[in-house]
């Protein structure tokens, strides 16, 4: 029952994510994981590798995907570990997910364009070719291009003080709502996907319930665990102490299993190392697996 576990790891099929996943299990390894899954945006093009690659290095991978979802009018991101990416169930899921999420890339970009912002929706593909672009993927690559230094509205993103949080700076101001490049949410819903986590196999967990996206209440998880949930993100980078507490304590009171996931990406997030999140226990593997809840 003992070994460090991460449960919410990004690899470079995310739009956002820099390592493969050979690397990331190799670098699991040399930290003394015993497991971890690969929890990619929509997507689950980490499978089979991760597996293949942690079974050779002598490390669990537990397939898993990260699904941006809507709730109560707020995106809410829902891990499924323990998932079977080869599924139809699943690979129904990616495709309507992956759908919406193209389509609100490609509205922020016009959008971008219409402001007379340097971005185009060519450049986007080319960058991120199969993998779904996120908010902060788009303005990580619109800030590195040559001519974003001649655009004046630009030039707060790309002082010296700003180079780690500038992507999530120009999220915060363009595609947030009110701003210039917003674009209403149209995920799946989370219920939805609730209903139909048994035939995926998953292990429905909620990511970071404290996010200032998602803020989610002690009635939100009440509403989900009735509906399914089994375990909550308590020890994740998202969260400070004291909200650590709190979601370990509605955890607890609810029989959600307290799970332990770093979100690393590597230079989108500079300010998360990868193994920064060391609370993962092997119980928890064990309970997600079983169906037992806290």
């Amino acid at each position: 029952m003992n070994g460090v576990v991460d449960f919410h790891v990004h690899s470079s099929n995310s739009s956002d994510g820099d390592f493969s996943p050979a690397e990331l299990v190799r670098m699991a390894v040399q930290t003394g994981f015993r497991a971890m899954s690969i929890a990619d945006h929509d997507t689950v093009a980490a499978y089979p590798e991760a597996v293949d690659c942690g079974r050779r290095a002598g490390l669990e991978v537990i397939p898993g995907v990260e699904l941006t979802t809507l709730f109560d009018g707020r995106e809410f991101h829902l891990l499924l570990p323990f998932v079977d990416y080869r599924s139809a169930a699943v690979a129904d899921i990616l495709d309507r997910v992956g759908r919406i999420r193209l389509a609100e890339a490609r509205e922020r970009v016009d959008k971008l364009r219409a402001a007379d912002l340097p971005i185009s929706w060519d450049e986007v593909q080319e960058k991120f070719g199969g993998n779904l672009p996120l908010g902060v993927s788009i303005a990580s690559l619109l800030l590195s291009k040559e001519e974003a230094r001649t655009v004046d509205r630009l030039a707060v993103y790309l002082e010296d003080k700003n180079r780690d949080s500038a992507p999530y700076m120009f999220y915060r101001d363009f595609f947030m709502e009110g701003g210039p490049a917003f674009v209403p949410k149209r995920h799946i819903d989370l219920l939805e996907v609730m209903a139909l986590a048994p035939s995926t196999g998953g292990a429905p967990v909620l990511s970071h319930p404290g996010a200032y996206f998602q803020q989610t209440t002690r009635q939100d998880l009440a509403v989900l665990a009735e509906a399914g949930l089994r375990g909550l993100e308590v020890f994740t980078s998202y969260h400070d102490p004291e909200q650590t507490a709190h979601y370990l304590g509605l955890a607890e009171e609810l029989g959600l299993v307290p799970t332990a996931g770093s979100d690393f990406h590597g230079k989108i997030k500079p300010h998360i190392p990868f193994g920064a999140i060391r609370a993962g226990q092997y119980w928890m593997v064990e309970r997600l697996r079983n169906g037992r809840g806290a």
